[in-house]
């Protein structure tokens, strides 16, 4: 018994897959052709799309905005567990993965559910507030350029409803965020982030040690 977190190897790691991943086929085959690209890291671990689908379960969430799409995987997982009436709004820049992003949506049944955006996500927010859909999102996630992670956090304060949930991925950074002294933007966002929102009285907060690290923000 331990009362801290635990550190996964790789045994107990796939252990932990074993025992509790239910990933369905065409998402196994969306993340083996993720693997194959140069940016393949972008991509997020399985079992933490699996609870952020029971996240958007759990709070019946409708209306999801992602900022950060790669290749959908994320946006499948969320896309499903919101049922049929549910509307994701998925926010990118151009690249070749959007192309596979919406071919596995179509697969997936779930083209309907999703809109792709593709604009530097700081344009689709703002758009998104000037037609009036400030507090209209369920859930947010924000899976993007880290630089930008404090800018972000903002525009979702202003979009998620009262009680809706802010989501913010790579907050431990593969433990980049201990660097004193960093001399990169990347580094530097994730950890001034990470330390407004330990103060920010807007939210309730808890940052879990999933995938690479996975912060939950519940707007008050």
């Amino acid at each position: 018994m331990t009362n801290r977190t635990l550190t996964l190897d790789d045994t107990l790691y796939h252990y932990l897959l074993e025992v509790s991943l239910r990933e369905t086929p065409l998402l196994k085959r969306l993340r083996d052709e993720t693997a194959q690209l140069l940016n393949a890291r972008w991509q997020i671990a399985p079992e933490q799309g699996q609870f952020m689908a029971l996240l958007v379960q759990l709070t019946g969430a409708r209306r999801i905005l992602e900022i950060g799409t790669f290749t959908g995987y994320s946006a499948i997982c969320m896309a499903q567990a919101m049922g049929e009436d549910g509307r994701m709004i998925c926010c990118d820049i151009p690249g070749d993965y959007n192309a596979i992003a919406e071919r596995y949506w179509r697969e997936a049944g779930l083209g309907q559910r999703i809109e792709q955006r593709l604009a530097p996500a700081l344009e689709t927010l703002g758009a998104l507030e000037r037609a009036g859909q400030a507090s209209s999102f369920d859930l947010i996630f924000i899976d993007a350029d880290k630089a930008n992670y404090p800018t972000y956090l903002e525009h979702a304060l202003r979009l998620v409803r009262q009680g809706g949930l802010i989501l913010f991925d790579n907050t431990l950074w593969s433990g980049r965020v201990l660097e004193q002294h960093s001399d990169s933007p990347d580094t530097c966002a994730i950890q001034s982030l990470n330390l407004a929102l330990k103060n920010d009285q807007r939210l309730d907060l808890s940052l879990l040690p999933l995938g690479d690290g996975l912060t939950l923000c519940r707007k008050r």
